[in-house]
């Protein structure tokens, strides 16, 4: 037969008697078994799969946003302070931003990233100032239980920019993949808490460096797009990119970002700037002592992005992190709430353990000022509470389920500042009464 010579053949599909006059008549051939199909059945196949890919698609976006409608309906800002103010003490100017930037995110998903005006609605995120232990991590965390939304956490001081030695900074979104259960849908509408951002600042300060800074400038570039919004690749099992390793796409557009860190020094760089902004010539100048000199909480609730810059965060950085959260230190009143009157206060959680082995725990007044005392000299504000109670409790918790009589134990403020053992008293159990 001659090589142009037209063939027939049945497609397997339509039934139809096709006349080959090229491979394209004919796309399926298997001559050994006979199975074809022809162009035409080919066509009908792929339109039928976008179709359906369509429907499923805006079912999809339906069932979408009726759960987003929901989530809107049920935690609106006062309603979220509300149920945040059940677990964090102190810090109310904090949660009313992260209440409202929360609040204002889902909106912009629901009702789309631009109105029938043409006004784009930009990203809510969110730039949080603190000293160490004031609540940033637990209000994060409490704020996505909530909403049942996957939340990660990714240290920003061990990122590098790429081609470094150093995690990458896609490694914040796989951290995301992994809290939503590998669910790409759910992780590209999670929250990403980049924690110690103060660390990644420029070295300079806001001056360029004329050497590398892996570690600082770099990182910051390198998560602009990120946090923009933007099509992030990453390998599955977090080893290094290469052709032939698999990966996964996530899209960042829709993920909310917040980055924290203690900023140490930042206090400063604000005086600074109102010293200059006030500052008065010749004979009415005013000479301020130490007593004079503004407190922390005073001026962290001052800082402006020019105060971000002078620090070392890039310009580029802080534009896209236009929402700024400040939170103040813990005084000892502060520390003492967070003590016993949260629904997961630590004192509440030693109770509930002790009463399992039939014991009662009780804290004397003096005790708890000593913790919160022992915290604030530590430094490490809330987060240093648990611990200071664990040690003492150590040798109790090891001797008390020797038996299994009720028990009292008694914390007293020389427990926490001598070392002296808990006071430890048998209960009496009260007789059952029995009737006659």
């Amino acid at each position: 037969m001659a090589k142009n010579t037209p063939v027939q053949h049945v497609c397997s599909f339509c039934k139809r008697l096709i006349t080959i006059h090229d491979q394209y008549d004919m796309p399926i051939l298997d001559p050994q078994s006979g199975f074809a199909i022809c162009r035409n059945c080919i066509k009908d196949i792929y339109h039928f799969i976008e179709e359906h890919d369509r429907h499923v698609e805006e079912d999809h976006k339906k069932d979408f946003a009726a759960s987003l409608e929901s989530t809107l309906e049920k935690n609106k800002p006062h309603l979220i302070k509300e149920y945040l103010d059940q677990y964090i003490i102190h810090q109310d100017r904090a949660k009313k931003i992260l209440a409202v930037a929360v609040y204002n995110h889902y909106k912009r998903m629901k009702h789309g990233y631009e109105t029938d005006g043409g006004t784009e609605i930009e990203k809510s995120n969110v730039i949080m100032l603190g000293p160490s232990g004031c609540g940033k991590t637990a209000l994060l965390q409490h704020l996505s239980k909530l909403l049942d939304i996957p939340f990660a956490v990714t240290d920003a001081s061990s990122l590098t920019e790429a081609g470094f030695v150093g995690a990458d900074v896609e490694v914040a979104v796989r951290n995301l993949y992994y809290a939503a259960d590998k669910d790409v849908e759910k992780t590209e509408h999670g929250i990403i808490y980049l924690d110690e951002f103060d660390k990644i600042a420029r070295k300079s300060g806001e001056n360029n460096s004329i050497t590398a800074d892996p570690g600082h400038e770099g990182v910051q570039q390198a998560l602009l797009k990120m946090l923009e919004g933007s099509q992030v690749e990453f390998t599955a099992r977090g080893q290094r990119k290469h052709p032939e390793a698999p990966t996964i796409k996530v899209n960042t557009q829709n993920i909310l970002f917040i980055v924290g860190g203690a900023f140490v020094g930042i206090d400063d760089v604000i005086a600074k700037r109102l010293q200059k902004s006030n500052a008065n010539i010749g004979f009415g100048a005013k000479v301020e002592g130490e007593k004079d000199k503004a407190t922390f909480d005073e001026l962290i609730h001052q800082v402006t992005p020019e105060d971000l810059m002078k620090y070392g965060i890039i310009p580029e950085i802080i534009g896209r992190l236009p929402i700024i959260c400040t939170l103040e230190t813990l005084d000892e009143n502060a520390l003492l709430r967070i003590l016993t009157e949260p629904v997961n206060a630590p004192v509440r959680q030693y109770q509930k353990l002790m009463a399992m082995d039939h014991v009662e725990l009780k804290f004397e007044e003096g005790a708890l000022r000593a913790v919160a005392k022992k915290a604030i000299e530590r430094k490490t504000g809330a987060r240093s509470l648990k611990g200071i109670i664990e040690d003492v409790m150590l040798d109790v918790m090891f001797e008390i389920p020797r038996s299994d009589e009720p028990r009292r134990v008694t914390i007293t403020e020389a427990c926490i500042t001598k070392g002296a053992q808990p006071e430890i008293e048998t209960i009496e159990e009260e007789p059952t009464s029995q009737s006659a």
